[in-house]
């Protein structure tokens, strides 16, 4: 099974990204944020065109979860309640194959003075006592997504200036491996151990690509079982250079059966 996660940052926007990418890396599900889009306008028709299913939950011009799916997918719950009512365009999950996907995209904070900040810091709270109640550490469970969170040194280009900002923030840090020690494993660390790679580049940053000036935000996590099947992770920065891009880029896993 191959899983993607991709911050599209405007679904209508990157439809020719998305369908371009779609058709070269052919994966068998790829989660997307910030679809930026109402489900009546969401372009469900163009994707089936190139053979994926679509499940989504969105609203006008902020947040947005979706999953594009080569196969056939079940058990689909949106938002922490599972119906959507509670954050529904933030949290999407589908099961595949007896694998579940959770795909997020998590507050991002605005600044670290902020009540958004807090707000932040809850959701991940909040998103630990999710994975509690619905899962164990032997479930095949991989959580995907817009983080909105660099968790290492090496996960950001200048570690020493952006300290204490946020995207990078010892707070956010904490809270972030509060998710992760209830068994999450980071599955394209596991496989990329070496720094320098990135899945966010600012647009206000003049050639952030090429000077390397990047962020590693958006992740792929796994329980111990499904680390153990993957085979491989890696970022695809090339959608990130294309026409038009998001300012972010796919990060790509494996799994074996």
């Amino acid at each position: 099974m191959k899983v993607a996660s991709y911050n599209c940052n405007s679904i209508r926007a990157r439809s020719p990204i998305i369908i371009r990418w779609l058709e070269k890396e052919r994966p068998d599900l790829l989660c997307m944020q910030e679809t930026k889009v109402t489900d009546d306008d969401f372009p469900a028709d163009d994707f089936a065109a190139v053979g994926y299913r679509s499940v989504f939950r969105g609203e006008k011009s902020y947040n947005g979860v979706a999953v594009l799916s080569s196969g056939a997918v079940d058990d689909i719950r949106y938002g922490f309640d599972g119906a959507g009512e509670d954050e529904g365009s933030r949290l999407i999950s589908v099961t595949a194959g007896g694998i579940t996907v959770v795909n997020t995209y998590v507050p991002q904070g605005t600044s670290p003075e902020s009540d958004r900040f807090q707000y932040k810091l809850s959701w991940f709270a909040r998103l630990r006592g999710y994975f509690e109640s619905r899962f164990t550490g032997d479930s095949l469970l991989v959580w995907v997504g817009d983080f909105n969170v660099a968790p290492e040194p090496i996960d950001v280009h200048n570690p020493k200036r952006l300290l204490g900002h946020v995207g990078y923030h010892p707070e956010e840090h904490r809270a972030l491996a509060a998710v992760k020690e209830w068994g999450f494993i980071d599955v394209f660390r596991k496989h990329r151990p070496e720094g320098g790679h990135y899945t966010f580049w600012d647009y206000r940053v003049k050639d952030s690509v090429a000077r390397g000036l990047g962020w590693r935000v958006d992740h792929i996590w796994a329980t111990v079982p499904m680390a153990e099947r993957s085979a491989d992770a890696w970022i695809d920065t090339g959608p990130r250079q294309w026409e038009r891009p998001s300012d972010h880029t796919p990060i790509v896993a494996l799994f074996e059966d």
